[in-house]
């Protein structure tokens, strides 16, 4: 199995609190940001999805804290696709510091909206392949 994608993020102050660690709402926003990264290198586009009636939707989100991080910290925030067949489909990512410690373990399960009839779409997979220059980066 190949390593998942990855994107490197500096923390920047202002994403800490009172106690100087990064605040907790940032965590999420850090895997959305790696999310839509590999969507882009995949070659999907907001426009493609938007275009094709379907948006992606976060169903449910799970995150394990294991090491605070501070400013100017830099860490790799990975994504992998896993596929059940159904509509939703699970994204795990971890946020990993530079020196390989496990700040973070994200897991999360979404769907693709259809955009005019409010509910997921059976195959969420099709439009996936059908929309990606590079279907591999979700392991399909």
């Amino acid at each position: 199995m190949s390593e998942p994608f990855s994107v490197r993020i500096t923390v920047r102050g202002y994403e800490t609190d009172v106690q100087g660690h990064v605040n907790q709402s940032v965590y999420i926003n850090y895997a959305e940001h790696a999310r839509w990264s590999l969507l882009q290198a995949a070659g999907i586009t907001q426009t493609g999805l938007t275009g094709r009636g379907v948006g992606p939707v976060a169903l449910e989100t799970t995150i394990r804290y294991k090491r605070e991080l501070l400013a100017g910290d830099e860490v790799d925030v990975t994504c992998a696709f896993l596929w059940s067949g159904g509509k939703t489909f699970r994204i795990e990512q971890t946020i990993r510091k530079a020196d390989g410690t496990v700040s973070a373990e994200l897991t999360a399960v979404g769907g693709l909206l259809d955009l005019e009839e409010r509910r997921l779409v059976a195959d969420p997979q099709h439009y996936f392949k059908e929309l990606s220059t590079d279907p591999g980066l979700f392991g399909l």
